[in-house]
């Protein structure tokens, strides 16, 4: 191989594996359980938990049609119904006690 040929194959090395480390920064486990004792109805959720909460489908997991103006987020292994535009909490259902 030769000298320019190896320098490509390194760049692309380089380019795969810095790309493999940003992906797993930036991954959240959502999924695992994690005791919020401040979410309660009527609190209101910080904007870093609510942002990293995955939207989800509530007719999936067996949960209540959210009302107008509400939705579900799966946080930290909770099923948290919040308001979207102000965060104040309506319900919190911890994900295993739902299925």
């Amino acid at each position: 191989m030769t000298k320019f040929g190896k320098a490509i194959a390194l760049s692309a090395l380089a380019l795969t594996l810095t790309g493999s480390f940003a992906i797993a920064e930036d991954h959240h486990d959502n999924h695992h359980y994690v005791r919020h004792d401040e979410w309660k109805k009527g609190a209101q959720i910080r904007h870093e938990d609510w942002n990293r909460g995955e939207k989800i489908d509530y007719r999936h997991y067996h949960l209540n049609a959210p009302p107008r103006g509400y939705e579900w987020r799966q946080v930290d292994g909770n099923y948290v119904l919040a308001a979207a535009a102000t965060g104040v909490i309506a319900s919190v259902v911890i994900a295993s006690e739902a299925h």
